[in-house]
């Protein structure tokens, strides 16, 4: 019997948090569109937060860098619970697998956040093999000793590497790729990175997106506090993309809608309107802040890393990656007619296999999100 086919796009299917913030040992399936549900301190936006720290550790930034945006750091990151040990040390522990080409590859990663910030350990294994891993040897020095499968002359090869950075985004600077071992090491450590690296966090800001931009300014941001200068790319570059926009736009919005633009406006800039009927023109900043988060994730789903601002993988043809958008906070602001129609564009358009959703929803929105085709929910009421 013929085994399964190996998916094309590398994904994120699995996240797990060992010991991060209020987890302990949990494991988060993670299918085309996921939403954690549960009550305010449930562990909803940790997982998120875990989630992206990961993805800018895969696209080369530092521990700090990548635990930056985390409220209060690396040390909020650590359980409550922890104790220090006898050198006054704690630390979280995070992993995740994609899978992809390569077949399932295993990410997990042990940080130290105090006394000082440094990977101590990570292990990436796939095939049934270990395929990297790391430890900490000597507290004195910034490095940990790596070794990796190699399956030549040398089974493996150990070299140090910085302790600030995840080993595996390092590997492809550190690995020749001359035997059988060593590509299936670079195999799996590309797989790993280019879905962690295809990862669009979003959290619409309405009180940012009602202002004018530049026109030139045409990648979206996280914050969304450019969608008039997109708006009016997406329409001269989309028609149907955009024609699908509007139709959202119109589900989700009070009075009539029959079309969005970008007005131009002195010295470069621009603001985003919606067209009514008779021609009425209605500015975007005028509208309330759950038609703007509405509006702006509607966006985000109907296009892709040609508009957004996110950095795809150079090395990996388009059609072989998925862009994953984090959005904690789904439906805030929404009401429950908004939430309904943003859940159903998201299903479909997660279930063409290019874009992937993983979001945080309050527990009222539970039903709403359950009917939505294909969606994979979390609860953590308990």
């Amino acid at each position: 019997m013929d085994a399964a086919p190996r998916p094309q796009r590398p994904a994120v299917t699995e996240l797990r948090l060992s010991a991060f913030k209020s987890h302990r040992n949990a494991v988060f399936p993670l299918g085309p569109m996921t939403l954690f549900r549960g009550a305010s301190g449930s562990g909803k936006s940790s997982a998120l937060q875990a989630y992206a720290a990961l993805a800018r550790l895969a696209g080369g930034d530092s521990l700090e860098e990548a635990l930056a945006p985390v409220p209060g750091g690396a040390r909020a990151c650590v359980p409550h619970s922890a104790r220090p040990d006898a050198q006054g040390r704690r630390g979280f522990r995070i992993g995740c697998t994609v899978d992809g080409p390569a077949g399932p590859v295993r990410l997990d990663v042990a940080v130290q956040a105090e006394p000082e910030l440094r990977v101590v350990g990570e292990r990436l294994t796939g095939a049934g093999r270990t395929l990297l891993s790391t430890a900490l040897r000597d507290p004195g020095l910034p490095r940990v000793e790596a070794a990796w499968h190699t399956a030549g002359s040398v089974p493996v090869t150990r070299a140090p590497l910085p302790d600030d950075r995840l080993g595996t985004a390092l590997l492809p600077l550190r690995v020749a790729g001359k035997t059988a071992g060593q590509r299936m090491v670079l195999d799996a450590a590309e797989q790993l990175v280019v879905a962690l690296r295809s990862v669009f966090p979003c959290d619409p800001r309405p009180e940012l997106m009602r202002a004018p931009v530049a026109a030139r300014d045409g990648r979206l941001r996280g914050a969304c506090d450019n969608v008039a200068a997109v708006l009016g790319r997406t329409r001269d570059e989309c028609g149907t993309r955009h024609a699908l926009l509007v139709a959202a736009a119109r589900a989700g919005c009070r009075g009539p809608v029959e079309g969005l633009a970008a007005q131009g406006l002195e010295g470069g800039l621009v603001r985003a309107v919606l067209a009514g009927s008779a021609g009425a023109v209605t500015p975007l900043e005028r509208l309330g802040d759950g038609e703007l988060r509405y509006l702006a994730l509607c966006l985000v789903l109907l296009t892709g890393p040609g508009v957004l601002a996110v950095d795809p993988a150079a090395e990996v043809l388009p059609a072989r990656q998925v862009l994953t958008v984090l959005a904690d906070g789904l439906d805030r602001c929404l009401d429950a007619r908004q939430a309904r129609e943003l859940l159903g564009l998201a299903a479909r358009m997660c279930e063409r296999g290019h874009i992937r959703l993983v979001g945080t929803v309050r527990g009222e929105v539970g039903e709403a999100a359950e009917e939505a085709k294909g969606a994979s929910m979390v609860d953590l009421e308990g």
